[in-house]
Parts: C-alpha cells; structure tokens; sequence
C-alpha cells in the first residue's frame, strides 16, 4: 500500500475509533449503485468541517485493494447493504489531499506535476509487473499503461479539492 494508491484503512480506522465519530457509510452504497454509470463522477459537498476528509478516508478504506476493511464496517450502515460485499476493497484507489501538494515549497507552477510525480512513484511500487515508466511519464499514460497490462481501472479519491488558487 502506497500513499497515494491503494492508501488503505489506517485513517479510517482514527475516526471509528473516536468518541465522536457519526455513521456516514450509507455513501457507499450510493456509489456503489453508480458504479460504472455515466452518473459515475461524483462530487460529495459539504461545508467545512463536516466531515469531507473523514469520508474520504472512508471511501478510500473500503474501496482499496491491498487490505481487509471488513472490521472496519462491521456494525456500520453499509454492512446491511446488498452491494456492500461487492465492492469491498476490489478496487484501486488513488487518493490525495490538494491541499497538501499547495504547501509544498514548489509552488502552483509546479502543483499538477508534483501530483503526477507522486502517483507515479507509487503507481511503480504498486504495480511493478508493469514495468518501468520512462523518466517524464505524464499520470494519464502511466495509467493507460498500467490498465492495459492489467485490465484493473482506478478509483479517484480527490479531497480539499476547492482550495482556493492565488
């Protein structure tokens, strides 16, 4: 498990264990209804501080493969779920904080090519069967490549996605 890919259930696993946690796994099932759906691209708004990060990492802990969330869910909402046994963790995941590559030192001339960089690295890890990428590698050829070779597609976890460009 990677950072960016198949990040897996540790963060999750922080807020079910906090005393103030509130059971927002009924999500889940409402993506897992729109999966391979043109109603597959989906924006989750809340305002701030009312749990975008947390359901993230919870989408990011059901959905990854590379561990078992299982635990994780049980007594939660999504385990009455028909769709709940289908999707759990059976899908990669590339999952990143924006917010975190705009504190970078490099700056937003570099923003999109700091992700890039970043998935990449972890893409090489993650999938090493697939080879090595050439140096300069943009995100969307690496993972044509990967898909290619693999047949597996990619979840797309984005959060603090409306920080605000200077």
């Amino acid at each position: 498990m990677g950072i960016y890919v198949n990040p897996g259930k540790a963060s999750f696993q922080e807020a079910i264990n906090s005393e103030i946690y509130v059971d927002k796994s009924g999500l889940i099932a409402y993506i897992n209804g729109v999966i391979r759906t043109q109603q597959k691209n989906l924006c989750v708004s809340r305002p701030r501080r009312f749990g975008k990060s947390m359901a993230a990492n919870m989408l990011a802990a059901y959905y990854s493969r590379g561990c078992d969330s299982s635990r994780l869910f049980s007594g939660l909402a999504i385990e009455g779920e028909e769709s709940f046994p289908m999707h759990l963790n059976r899908h990669n995941v590339i999952r990143w904080d924006v917010q975190r590559f705009l504190e970078s030192k490099s700056g937003y001339d570099r923003f999109i090519n700091d992700i890039e960089d970043m998935v990449i690295r972890d893409l090489k890890k993650e999938f090493p069967e697939c080879g090595d990428f050439p140096e300069g590698s943009r995100l969307k050829t690496v993972l044509d490549e990967v898909y290619g070779q693999t047949g597996q597609g990619f979840v797309f976890i984005i959060d603090e996605w409306d920080c605000v460009f200077r």
